[in-house]
């Protein structure tokens, strides 16, 4: 099960040029700056615009193909799209906003009352949209959009005009729908908080291009990308909670074939939680971990192997890729340690992260 988007077009000052394959179920998440392209993703998939060259497909099913002179049309692809604003019909209670995009489809894989439930829409549908906060509008907007029964979900920025407490509480309907629907969705954010606590897959974008495209894990842990120049730049690690030690006030995670230990989690044994590490909170070290767990207050002291060093100028700093087999989190150091320690690709290292440092986000979709 695939997702694959290509499109070629040029614009006035802009030039878009953007090739990635997502998974054909769960949520991507489109990243980048302004004017990266992001939207235009999201137009060109939705049929709203027909570049000079495309190729779109979703699980088998091809929209549209410059090759061989294919383009369905937008009404046609079974695309929904919900952008910032909701978009609702002001004349329509919510129910009847919702009906209005059941009712245009014969085939109803996805039910009305699987919707209401899901996005806890119950207790808006006699209400018109005037009297709704920001989340619910989105959330009736998203219902409507999937009670048209869509092969593809679109998601312009849904929360940006929302504040961070109506952020909050939309977030978790969000979440369910990857699993309870089996959609793909494709999700534009300028948030990468957002991009944690959604997505399964990214595509990073910058200026027109796709810069990379593949896990969350896998592209937060990349030195050389657009991400690891920010100053919140870390490894982001999908990681199983394997248990509790409360006389402790610990809970261990298991992150591939690492092992981190964090501040008491109130999560179950078994469940998945997704956990980030600042870049500039790692610190290296050379030797082995006899002992030094005894002497310092670090609770994670974790062997691994440099797999790139990449200079970041602006910081006057390095940026270091550690392998911790299965995971692997960022180090920002000065040029200075990388010399001192005598880090090179291949070399053997120990990642010392403090269990404060670890920031455990909401569960990744699944």
């Amino acid at each position: 099960m695939t997702l694959y988007f290509s499109a070629r077009h040029h614009f006035p000052g802009f030039a878009l040029d953007v090739t990635f394959e997502a998974p054909g179920r769960g949520i991507t998440a489109l990243f980048g700056p302004s004017g990266s392209g992001k939207s235009t993703v999201l137009a060109i998939a939705a049929g709203l615009l027909k570049p000079e060259e495309y190729r779109i497909g979703v699980n088998g099913v091809v929209m549209a193909d410059s090759s061989i002179s294919l383009f369905v049309a937008p009404e046609k692809r079974q695309v929904g799209l919900v952008f910032q604003d909701s978009r609702l019909f002001p004349h329509m209670s919510v129910e009847q906003n919702l009906r209005y995009g059941l009712n245009r489809r014969r085939l109803r894989p996805i039910g009305f009352d699987t919707v209401v439930d899901l996005l806890g829409l119950a207790p808006l549908l006699a209400r018109r949209p005037h009297t709704l906060s920001g989340g619910e509008k989105q959330r009736a907007a998203i219902g409507r959009a999937l009670l048209a029964q869509p092969h593809l979900l679109l998601l312009d920025e849904p929360l940006a005009s929302l504040d961070a407490a109506r952020k909050a509480g939309i977030l978790p309907y969000l979440a369910r729908l990857p699993a309870a629907l089996g959609l793909p969705i494709l999700y534009v954010t300028h948030s990468f908080e957002e991009v944690l606590q959604l997505a399964d897959a990214l595509v990073l974008l910058h200026e027109g291009h796709a810069a990379a495209a593949g896990p969350v894990a896998t592209l937060a842990a990349r030195a050389d990308l657009p991400l690891a120049g920010r100053a919140d730049a870390g490894g982001v690690l999908d990681c199983r909670v394997a248990g509790h030690d409360t006389a402790r006030g610990l809970t261990r995670l298991e992150c591939g074939s690492a092992a981190l230990l964090v501040p008491l989690l109130d999560a179950a044994a078994g469940s998945f939680v997704r956990a980030r590490i600042p870049a500039r909170e790692v610190i290296l070290a050379h030797g082995d971990t006899h002992g030094l767990a005894e002497v310092i207050s670090l609770h994670n002291i974790l062997p691994g192997t440099v797999r790139a060093i990449v200079p970041d100028a602006v910081r006057h700093a390095a940026l270091v890729e550690i392998d911790l087999g299965g995971a692997a989190v960022l180090a920002r150091v000065t040029p200075d340690a990388v010399n001192r320690l005598e880090l090179a690709p291949g070399a053997s290292v120990l990642a010392l992260i403090k269990a404060m440092s670890v920031e455990v986000i909401a569960p990744p979709p699944r």
